[in-house]
């Protein structure tokens, strides 16, 4: 596969012809620099023959933690959405949804991944512009499971302030409010018991609780007042702590 022939961008911000050239060139590897730029860039002409063109590469670098997204994961996610690869035909779009549901539970499943499970959860997300089908992957796994367990501590550790403010943790273009309230709601029912198991800490466990309750509720349940220090202190939407 190739980039469109009239593909074009900008060689002060993006790159010289020759290397232009090779995107409209079947079969050439290209160098880690080269790629990068290309799919982390949002401005093609024509994204599906460019992330056809680079998709085989890519992966390869995704698998083998070879990807440096410097916007974080969800670039990653962004650059396969800005593909439309759900409307490629069957047997491209298949190939797709295949090796980003392999690429999702391998993480899932390692207990030492490339990547964080929960940035790998961002970028399929991105990708596909839902959790759900992402969230049943994890699901489906037996508790207690070690790996994933741990892998939901740390998404938790990593994520409770931005949920505790009612905000997705990463910057969608689509479906914000919908994978928010999804996965606030797949957490709060699904992650105590992997909490528990894990070993996690009666404070983030407490957390989860939190981010299932309504406001003011929220912020006027007595955990606050408990914990030292923060008697009065709470989170508002928007995630900026207030009194």
């Amino acid at each position: 596969m190739t980039a469109h022939p009239q593909e074009n961008n900008c060689e002060c911000h993006w790159g010289s012809a020759e290397e232009l050239a090779l995107l409209k060139t079947p079969d050439v590897e290209l160098d880690p620099d080269l790629l990068q730029r290309t799919w982390s860039a949002i401005d093609w002409r024509d994204h599906p023959r460019v992330l056809r063109r680079i998709l085989p590469q890519f992966a390869a670098d995704l698998v083998h933690g070879r990807v440096d997204p410097v916007f974080g994961m969800e670039a990653v996610g962004r650059c396969f959405a800005l593909g439309a690869w759900q409307q490629w035909p069957a047997g491209q779009s298949g190939a797709v949804e295949e090796f980003l549901h392999a690429w999702w539970a391998s993480t899932l499943t390692d207990p030492a991944p490339l990547a964080p499970a929960h940035e790998v959860l961002m970028a399929v997300s991105e990708a596909s512009a839902t959790v759900t089908p992402w969230l049943r992957v994890w699901q489906a796994l037996p508790v207690p499971h070690p790996v994933a367990d741990r892998h939901l501590t740390e998404l938790v550790d990593t994520w409770e302030y931005d949920l505790l403010g009612d905000a997705l943790p990463w910057s969608a273009w689509e479906n914000r409010d919908a994978m928010r309230d999804e996965l606030t709601a797949w957490l709060v029912h699904h992650a105590p018991a992997r909490l528990r198991a894990d070993g996690a800490s009666s404070d983030l466990q407490e957390r989860i609780r939190l981010i299932g309750l309504p406001e003011p509720a929220r912020w006027e349940d007595p955990f606050w007042s408990r914990r030292p220090g923060t008697a009065g202190v709470y989170w508002p939407p928007g995630g900026t702590s207030g009194e």
